[in-house]
Order: C-alpha cells, then structure tokens, then sequence
C-alpha cells in the first residue's frame, strides 16, 4: 500500500473533459479476475495495463478507452478493477478503510467512494464492490471480502438493525443483522 501512495504518478487522465469520435470497438477485454486481454491474450506488460487504466471511463453500461483524438469500446467481464489490499486509518473521527487495486489506485472508502454490495451466487451470499471513480468499480478480492466482514458492525438504520460496515463518515450496510448466521462457533 505505502509503495503504490508513494510511487504517486500522474494518475487518471481527466477523460470526462474530452469529447473525440466514437471509432467503434476494439478485441480488448477486462477478465473477471482483473486480467487485460488483447485479441484473447493476456497483456503481459503491467505497465502497459496500467496506462490503459488510466483512459478508461464508462459511458453508460460501456467501457471504453479514450484519448482525445478517438475512444474504442471493450469489453469487461465484471469490473475493471480488483481492490487486493486494505488497510485501517484510525483518527480522532472514525476510521477509514482504504484500499489498493491492482492497478495501484489509492481508494479512502467513504462518500464518492462508497462500498456497495451484490447479491451472490448462493444464498445469503454478498459480494463488495467499491467505487473507484467516475463510474468504475472494484471487486473485492476473496480474501479481502473476508478481511472486510471482520470490519463490521450492527447499527441502526432507519429503525432496523443492520450487518454493514463504517469507513470515512459513512455505514455501508451488507444485510438485516437479523439474516446473520451468529452460531458459528459450537
């Protein structure tokens, strides 16, 4: 985490300020595992899956890569980015959650970065996703969604007592703590 704040960079590129012709689309893909694909094969170069990232921006439910002079559609399995890493900042007002994706954004967890949660494959089943910016999301990993459930708390939300999690000022909630399964231990 503290090599990806360090390394800084440039960052995103301001797309939202650029408005080029629409060429059409290109054999890129985003694998549900995180992994870029160009014409089926997976980009080696993280470097070169990076700068990609960094003119990616969603129009609607397409993804596309621009510059200023063209943008391309692609297409991604799930989310365009995996959040691999957590830490805790703790402060006088609350603690915040941030996280690393694997294309080394910092994310502060918080309003405009809020954590949302969908319902899984099973039953009773949910999986976190966090916004990252401008419309792109996250998944947590397996093992971080596990670090994250170790985060949470029951609060009250609107007269109902809800499983979520806090992080920067806000309570992101998961489920109806009354849906937990509190025997787990024998």
């Amino acid at each position: 985490m503290a090599a990806a704040q360090a390394a800084g960079g440039r960052g995103p590129a301001p797309v939202e300020a650029w408005n080029p012709p629409d060429c059409g689309d290109l054999d890129i893909r985003i694998a549900a595992d995180g992994t870029w694909h160009y014409m089926g094969t997976p980009v080696a170069r993280p470097a070169l899956a990076r700068l990609f990232a960094s003119v990616l921006a969603r129009e609607g439910t397409r993804y596309v890569l621009k510059t200023p002079v063209e943008k391309v559609g692609i297409r991604v399995d799930d989310v365009p980015f995996l959040a691999v890493d957590m830490a805790v900042e703790d402060a006088a007002d609350g603690r915040t959650l941030v996280f690393r994706t694997n294309m080394d954004d910092v994310v502060r967890c918080g309003p405009g970065h809020d954590l949302r949660f969908a319902a899984g494959a099973g039953p009773g089943e949910w999986v976190p996703y966090l916004h990252v910016r401008r419309g792109l999301e996250a998944r947590l990993t397996r093992a971080l969604h596990l670090d994250l459930m170790a985060e949470g708390e029951v609060r009250d939300v609107a007269g109902q007592p809800m499983f979520g999690v806090a992080s920067g000022g806000s309570f992101f909630p998961v489920m109806p703590a009354a849906d937990l399964d509190l025997d787990l231990c024998p």
